[in-house]
């Protein structure tokens, strides 16, 4: 019997596995994950930091991470529900392309970087380039997000819950940024549009996603491209 037979531990009843980082490789924890059936309950355990847990699945799972994490956290899916109860570190939900990643705490930098679509939810604050190149989906974050967030973001939007900091939007294009608090500074091609009422429909629902009861979606700044910049069409093809 291999070490992830000995430690994979599943209950027929409420058919929940769990995966324990004391005794699992992070790639016998991501084979296991693989080889779960479609809809199945994961927790896994003791993380303790560890990086690239829950990474390239492509069929939908309910996992939980429980405690703080590495980086690249939920990276490179197309189906997964990844809840980490804890921190993570740099590239959380990295080209996520469906499914969802929340963080009860805070990220790193880049969190979402080259999100294609699905949704992140950060219920801390986001350190430096959150949403980096985004081409699809939305993140959320609670607090702030640090300098140079949404930069080169092609598509999609980014919901700021409470201050962003320098350079916001810097060489934006098609996404769209929406900031509750204040913006220090934005960044080369961004600037602030009216708040339309199909934006605050669009960001009522997104802040009720997100479970937001801070958010006042009628009082937000919204952020985009001025495309003064522009060199290309983002959405010639509608997918990349």
């Amino acid at each position: 019997m291999s070490v992830a037979d000995q430690t994979v531990s599943q209950s027929s009843s409420a058919a929940s596995t769990v995966l324990d980082c004391a005794v699992l490789s992070t790639r016998e924890i991501n084979v296991a994950l693989r080889a779960l059936p479609e809809g199945s309950r994961v927790t896994i355990t003791n993380p303790k930091g560890r990086h690239n847990l829950a990474v390239g699945l492509m069929h939908h799972l309910d996992i939980t991470i429980d405690g703080n994490a590495g980086y690249y956290i939920g990276g490179l899916c197309d189906g997964p529900d990844v809840t980490v109860n804890g921190f993570v570190g740099w590239s959380v939900g990295e080209n996520l392309m469906r499914g969802t990643v929340r963080v009860h705490g805070n990220a790193s930098e880049c969190a979402g970087a080259t999100a294609h679509g699905g949704h992140i939810v950060i219920e801390g604050s986001a350190s430096s380039r959150a949403a980096i190149s985004l081409k699809g989906g939305t993140i959320a974050v609670a607090g702030d997000v640090g300098h140079m967030s949404a930069f080169m973001a092609q598509a999609g939007v980014l919901l700021v819950g409470g201050d962003a900091g320098e350079a916001l939007g810097d060489s934006l294009y098609e996404a769209v940024v929406y900031v509750a608090g204040k913006v220090r500074s934005l960044g080369s091609d961004a600037r602030v549009s009216e708040l339309t009422g199909a934006d605050v429909e669009f960001a009522r629902a997104l802040v009720a996603l997100a479970g937001f009861d801070h958010v006042e979606p009628e009082n937000l700044t919204k952020v985009v491209s001025a495309k003064e910049l522009y060199n290309f069409d983002a959405l010639k093809a509608h997918h990349y």
